[in-house]
């Protein structure tokens, strides 16, 4: 999708990924990727959870974030401000490869909404892809751009996107100090 365009049923909302170099080997970076608890160390928005289902860190496992958003982000939508929780179940889980989970609904069905890092060996370390794709409107996106109009919905999608791709590469980047640092 380009910046331009309302978002249509043929193409994923968001597809966004970054990548960023680790100069450690993909299990070192696999083993602090997979640690979501963890979380709070890197991310922009998770400030911790906990494992609430199954063995943490493989495929069906869930996972509870909390989380904090300030006022100012993209601060004329409709967006959640302050403290929220978020429900994920691991998708993937393929040490020292893939990691990904899936966001949940209020109801605890998994969503087309699909974060996850992808791990390459590289010269001196790890490549490290941090990835999301929306395919379609979540629960959350479709709230939020109920009473939108068209103009408001192509404005929202494009400063959500740019706000999220500045958010993935602040995230690969404490990331990488992290795993670097252990």
């Amino acid at each position: 999708m380009n910046a331009t365009e309302v978002p249509n049923e043929a193409e994923p909302l968001f597809d966004i990924s970054v990548e960023v170099h680790v100069a450690r080997s993909p299990e070192c970076v696999y083993s602090v990727v997979s640690d979501l608890p963890r979380c709070h160390q890197w991310s922009e928005e998770c400030t911790g959870g906990e494992w609430t289902h199954g063995t943490p860190g493989t495929v069906g496992a869930v996972f509870r974030g909390h989380n904090h958003r300030s006022a100012d982000v993209v601060a004329w939508a409709p967006v959640v401000r302050g403290a929220w929780t978020t429900t994920a179940e691991v998708v993937a889980a393929e040490p020292p490869h893939r990691f990904s989970w899936a966001m949940r609904t209020e109801a605890g069905r998994a969503q087309d909404s699909v974060w996850g890092y992808t791990l390459r060996p590289a010269p001196g370390g790890t490549s490290l892809t941090h990835h999301f794709r929306m395919g379609g409107p979540t629960e959350g996106i479709t709230g939020i751009t109920a009473g939108m109009s068209d103009d408001e919905k192509k404005a929202f999608f494009t400063e959500w996107g740019a706000k999220v791709r500045s958010d993935m590469a602040a995230t690969v980047e404490r990331l990488k100090k992290v795993v670097e640092s252990s």
